[in-house]
């Protein structure tokens, strides 16, 4: 059995912070073909950086949230998918944890930058009122002190992606800022490579996309 290196203490948080939640359905992968694009979804982060989804094109983007009681399932789930696309982070300190290189694609085009793949926990916490956001910030900056934990306090993950309690929540976002797919539930190990599978493919959807978007238009005659 092999045995996994404990996950850093930066994302340690994700065990203490109350995340937002709705009515529990059974494990679930959904179609996002009829949600909002997420492509101007913004949030901060406990330092007060502004993260957006619109910033990471030409990347992969997977967003990793769930309620309270699927902290850990979620936190295991996100290691886990960090670790496939960045392997080198499994010996890394912790300050460099979430810096490591992706992996590459075998084929890609030399000199052509290879899409990333970035791996986001969220916090979602709407209930926590207004005056005590700056205290949520303050606790996650001692626990998080390296890896930033996007902080939700208007509920719009549940909005934008729709969520099950009581589960792990992924949403995958193409490189073009689009929705691809939500998904809920925990993933065995044939879950998580399927799912690192459908990641891979998503990487190098984004050659196809660079040359359709350079191809020439034929003119008129």
């Amino acid at each position: 059995m092999i045995r996994q290196r404990p996950a850093p203490r930066s994302l340690g948080i994700l065990f203490l912070v109350t995340w937002c939640g709705m009515l529990a359905s059974p494990a679930v992968s959904r179609s996002a073909e009829a949600r909002p694009q997420p492509a101007g979804l913004a949030f901060e982060d406990q330092f007060r950086n502004r993260r957006e989804i619109g910033a990471m094109r030409g990347d992969v983007v997977v967003l990793v949230y769930a309620n309270r009681t699927a902290a850990e399932a979620a936190v295991g789930l996100g290691r886990r998918l960090h670790l496939r696309f960045h392997p080198t982070a499994a010996s890394a300190a912790a300050e460099e944890w979430s810096r490591q290189p992706v992996t590459p694609l075998a084929g890609w085009p030399a000199g052509v930058r290879v899409p990333d793949v970035h791996v986001i926990p969220v916090a979602c916490l709407p209930e926590v009122p207004k005056p005590l956001h700056a205290v949520a910030r303050s606790r996650l900056r001692k626990e998080s002190e390296f890896v930033s934990v996007w902080l939700d306090f208007e509920d719009a993950m549940r909005a934008t992606f729709g969520m099950v309690a009581d589960e792990p929540n992924i949403a995958v976002i193409d490189t073009q800022g689009r929705t691809h797919s939500v998904r809920s539930g925990h993933l065995d190990d044939l879950g998580v490579a399927e799912l690192a599978g459908l990641i891979e493919r998503l990487r190098w959807q984004a050659r196809a996309d660079q040359r359709t978007a350079i191809a020439p238009v034929s003119a008129p005659r």
